[in-house]
């Protein structure tokens, strides 16, 4: 018989034991030790069926292949540009991936992506233990962001932020007005015409972050943000 030994959204720390039986399986940062399911990070349970997985409260970003993020250029070459992903090595966009058209080689890169700019990439190969990261701009909402506020959230607090289906960040952008774009690496964009509504969907995420472990948090940010409007 299997036994559920913590509930949803429950705060656990590393060894705690989740849940016992072969009827539940181990998801992010949750291992299998004979008949238990054991944590091994502080982090948020979280249960889809048999899936049982944690939202680590802490921790450095780790770059994924397929990673959706934001990073800033900070070199370029003949071959393409460097970019910096909040990683401890930058990352490369090449040419034939910066842009559904042909780029020459002679070509002035600084008019495709300048020294600073910041974008949305993906991240489509990570190798030689994190040392070598490719970067393409060729998919839906890749792009050259625009003038904006650039802000820091926790990585792991990332899944919170979204929401289910992209609801929190929804909620955000509709209450606020603003345009905003959330990295997997924890880089957030906001860009918005008033800058009142821009700080107040800045200290939005910043609530979420604060309160990610808390229930019904998507009722204390729409709340949140209406009191703000009253």
């Amino acid at each position: 018989m299997s036994i559920l030994l913590i509930q949803e959204k429950t705060i656990v720390v590393p060894g705690e034991e989740l849940a016992e039986g072969m009827d539940f399986l181990p998801g992010t940062d949750v291992i299998r030790d004979g008949e238990k399911l054991i944590a091994t990070k502080v982090g948020i349970v979280t249960i889809s069926g048999r899936l049982i997985k944690l939202i680590p409260l802490a921790g450095k970003y780790l770059p994924k292949r397929n990673d959706i993020v934001i990073g800033k250029v900070v070199g370029m070459g003949f071959s393409g540009w460097r970019v910096d992903i909040d990683w401890a090595f930058e990352a490369n966009l090449a040419l034939r991936d910066a842009s559904t058209e042909f780029i020459e080689k002679t070509a002035d890169l600084s008019q495709y992506y300048d020294f600073e700019d910041w974008i949305v990439c993906q991240i489509t190969a990570v190798a030689a233990g994190g040392r070598l990261i490719d970067l393409t701009m060729k998919g839906p909402g890749l792009r050259k962001l625009g003038p904006g506020r650039i802000i820091k959230a926790t990585p792991a607090k990332v899944p919170r932020i979204i929401g289910k289906q992209g609801s929190m960040i929804t909620l955000i952008k509709e209450a606020t007005g603003t345009k905003i774009s959330v990295g997997q690496n924890g880089i957030v964009w906001l860009s918005g015409e008033d800058s009142s509504q821009e700080l107040l969907a800045l200290k939005a995420i910043e609530k979420i972050e604060a309160e990610s472990h808390v229930s019904g948090l998507t009722d204390r940010i729409k709340a949140f943000l209406e009191g703000a409007h009253s």
